[in-house]
């Protein structure tokens, strides 16, 4: 009974980030849209148009080759099971085994090169333009992103998500200067990742400033559906990620529990509309930056993750 609850566990895990991940978009659209004093769209209005998506056609470029197609359910699938292994209510479940902080940055950057290609492939201005400028972002993206990672690793001695959390939940860790410059340097890397303002604008399709949105532009139907559901995804798992990491509280250990399980589903809940507000009123309150400010951004965010580390390197109590 036992292995049941906890396959039960690991499957009611995977169905959550899948629902609410489009729910979590709606609410960052429909705070900023309250924020500007509009009305905005409807909370669900993001499942309405996965549902509109599902039933229209897929249309093809003639040219598109088998890695055209291919690419929603590889991007779909590695991005569901990244966000899948991330702690939400509870740590320590069936496959907590396999949530490596490296292996979610392996898994996020074999749907973005999958992605970029799929934007070359047809041959299209837009496509070479969204892909170059995605991959310029991602070179300074992943290795701030791992330096993030060696900080938290020499602090906790562990690249495991759920050892971090439950290191991260106790009174060891205390106040730590490398800890601080970390989430600053994982909150700057979480807006680049997710083409949020001010590195880009998911709300606009111009020429001059779309990175993600230019890689898509020739997707429709069914495909189109499943790239905006990973996109979804995405923001989720970092929103999640960040959860985790630095505020774990009210994620359960591992038990299965009725109480315990209620208590970890309303503080990831409550976690979630915070962080979603504190997006929504971030993006509200500044503008887009060129393209070409963009290294200096996250560049800010891989001297930080430097910093961090060689800190905790050289001082083992910072």
């Amino acid at each position: 009974m036992a292995v049941i609850g906890h396959f039960a566990l690991q499957g009611v895990q995977m169905m959550l980030v899948l629902l609410l991940a489009p729910l979590l978009t709606g609410f960052v659209r429909k705070m900023k849209a309250r924020l500007l004093r509009r009305q905005g769209p409807p909370l669900f209005q993001p499942y309405r148009d996965l549902i509109r998506l599902m039933r229209k056609e897929v249309v093809l470029a003639e040219n598109a080759s088998w890695l055209f197609r291919f690419t929603p359910y590889f991007v779909f699938a590695t991005t569901w099971i990244a966000a899948s292994l991330v702690p939400t209510f509870q740590s320590g479940l069936l496959f907590s085994w396999s949530a490596d902080l490296i292996a979610l940055i392996a898994l996020l950057g074999s749907a973005r090169f999958f992605l970029a290609l799929a934007g070359l492939d047809v041959g299209t201005s837009f496509g070479g333009i969204g892909s170059s400028r995605e991959v310029m972002i991602a070179s300074l993206a992943e290795p701030a992103m791992l330096m993030i990672v060696f900080t938290l690793a020499l602090i906790v001695g562990s690249t495991q998500l759920s050892t971090m959390s439950a290191f991260m939940n106790s009174p060891a860790v205390g106040l730590r200067v490398s800890l601080g410059l970390g989430l600053i340097a994982l909150v700057i890397v979480a807006i680049a990742e997710n083409a949020r303002i001010p590195v880009d604008n998911p709300a606009t399709h111009l020429e001059l400033t779309m990175v993600h949105e230019a890689m898509v532009l020739e997707y429709s139907g069914r495909h189109l559906a499943l790239i905006e559901l990973s996109a979804y995804l995405k923001l989720l798992l970092y929103v999640s990620l960040i959860a985790c990491l630095f505020a774990p509280w009210g994620i359960s250990a591992t038990t299965v529990e009725p109480k315990t399980f209620v208590i970890g589903l309303a503080a990831y809940a409550v976690k979630l509309a915070a962080m979603s507000t504190f997006l929504a009123m971030f993006e509200t309150a500044v503008a887009k930056m060129r393209v070409f400010r963009v290294p200096e951004f996250l560049g800010a965010a891989l001297m930080m993750g430097l910093l961090a580390t060689l800190l905790r390197f050289v001082s083992g109590s910072f």
